[in-house]
């Protein structure tokens, strides 16, 4: 494999993976470097492939557990080994260039996703409730978590490597997996697989099939269960299957009813900065009591000082994009700053100005930080995602009450008042809270990311039998 940080050398060939078998198909795409040209050439499956490897690795579905012992192993060498010729820097660089995700960003995935493998069993004990219920006459009661089914297909994103570990646990329950990996990121399941293949696990588990959006649709509608990432419309579509685990835009919130002393401001920064803005957790929205202008601009300041700088330098938090990339997110941004009721406040401190994606020497595109804010709380803008550094600052009053708050992935409460904590902890559309100068994304195995994933995956089945 040719090393991804010369860019002029040929893009590298990725094809599907099917039961252990490399199987070359003859539909292409590329996989666009941020520096400019292609950084690989991927083998699309056709839904006539996808149905032989979902026949395939149902015929092979047994529903058993390949226990944590494996998945400890493939950690490791997905961490640390060669892989089918693939060594870890070369797949580092690969992602960074391909996503446009800083080298430390991916590094920090890298580490993040081996401690989800290694913690596998921790978190599922810590989601599921007790499950023996003693003995009643010579009786025992107790209850068993199975899977819902056989077969789980994965639709992944590109934006961060990590939420691999979902399609990886779905296989730690005893599910047989189709994985359709992100456009822009074949690399990261690619290298899953490996190492999972590698550590032990039965071939006929696991199928990786880079495809279009339709085959994607037709794994999950073909699978028992199944997991999609995406935006609104992937929300519209599968949003009340209950077979399906949505994904979506985060629309992460804070309510920032303090003042914004030095250390908010920094917290609110890192909380919209951190992995260059590409997280589902990261901070998009501030509603506050507080001035608007004034939370806006001291925002602005702190996040306009992030360096402009290649994605692989050690300096790097914001996210490169591809030259074609970057102009689709220049003309959504135009069309923001543009609309009525809404004032910029990076153009006035950020060394880039207006320019919303910043040309480097590398021939990537750099994508600045951006703070607007709004004249009212329903401004249309408040809510909107985009892939990088992006907060709406927007007034809130108590008689506005919990409704701004609502479609958040995480809320994080900068406030006293404790009847406002206790709605937003009770309103459906809030998945997670957090209190204070807390990072959206803290958690703990067993506090729910977006509802009970084990339980979405797992379902009890009661056994009484003499004791």
């Amino acid at each position: 494999m040719r090393d991804p940080r010369e860019p002029d050398a040929p893009p590298i060939g990725v094809d599907p993976l099917v039961c252990g078998r490399h199987v070359t198909s003859a539909d292409r795409v590329r996989v666009p470097d941020v520096r400019g040209g292609d950084l690989a050439d991927v083998g699309a499956a056709p839904r006539l492939m996808a149905l032989a490897a979902l026949r395939e690795l149902r015929e092979h579905a047994d529903g058993v557990p390949p226990g944590q012992e494996l998945f400890d192993e493939a950690a490791g060498l997905f961490e640390e080994a060669e892989l089918e010729g693939e060594s870890p820097e070369e797949y580092a660089a690969r992602v960074s260039y391909a996503t446009g995700l800083t080298a430390a960003a991916v590094a920090q995935s890298v580490r993040d996703l081996v401690d989800e493998l290694r913690e596998l069993t921790r978190t599922t004990a810590a989601e599921l409730p007790g499950t023996g219920f003693g003995s009643d006459s010579g009786i025992g009661f107790a209850t068993r978590w199975v899977p819902r089914g056989r077969v789980f297909a994965a639709v992944m994103a590109s934006n961060h490597p990590t939420p691999n570990v979902t399609w990886a646990q779905a296989l730690f329950h005893g599910y047989s997996v189709a994985v359709k990996p992100g456009s822009r990121d074949p690399f990261t399941p690619l290298r899953l697989t490996r190492a999972l293949l590698a550590a032990g696990l039965p071939p006929g588990k696991l199928a990786y099939l880079p495809a279009s959006h339709q085959t994607g649709e037709f794994l999950l509608k073909e699978a028992d269960r199944g997991i999609v990432y995406g935006g609104d419309s992937a929300v519209r579509r599968w949003q009340g299957d209950e077979t399906v685990a949505v994904r979506g835009p985060g629309r992460t919130k804070a309510l920032l009813d303090r003042d914004a002393d030095e250390a908010i401001t920094a917290h609110l920064a890192l909380s919209a900065s951190f992995d260059g803005g590409t997280r589902c957790t990261n901070l998009s929205a501030v509603l506050t009591t507080r001035p608007v202008a004034e939370v806006a601009d001291a925002l602005a300041r702190r996040l306009a000082t992030l360096p402009s700088v290649p994605v692989t330098t050690a300096t790097a938090t914001l996210l490169a994009a591809d030259r074609e990339r970057a102009e689709r997110i220049r003309r959504q941004v135009d069309e923001l700053r543009g609309a009525p009721g809404v004032t910029d406040h990076s153009a006035r401190h950020d060394p880039a100005g207006t320019e919303t994606a910043v040309a480097l020497a590398d021939g990537s595109h750099l994508l600045r930080p951006l703070v607007l804010s709004v004249d009212e709380v329903h401004h249309p803008a408040v809510g909107t995602e985009l892939p990088f550094p992006f907060v709406v600052v927007a007034p809130w009053t108590p008689a506005d009450g919990v409704a701004p708050l609502r479609e958040s992935l995480v809320l994080n409460l900068l406030t006293d008042d404790e009847e406002l904590v206790d709605a937003a902890v009770r309103e459906p559309s809030v998945r997670k809270i957090t209190r204070g100068a807390v990072l959206p994304w803290t958690a703990v195995p067993g506090i729910p990311h977006d509802d009970n994933y084990t339980q979405f995956l797992l379902e009890p089945k009661g056994v009484v039998a003499v004791a």
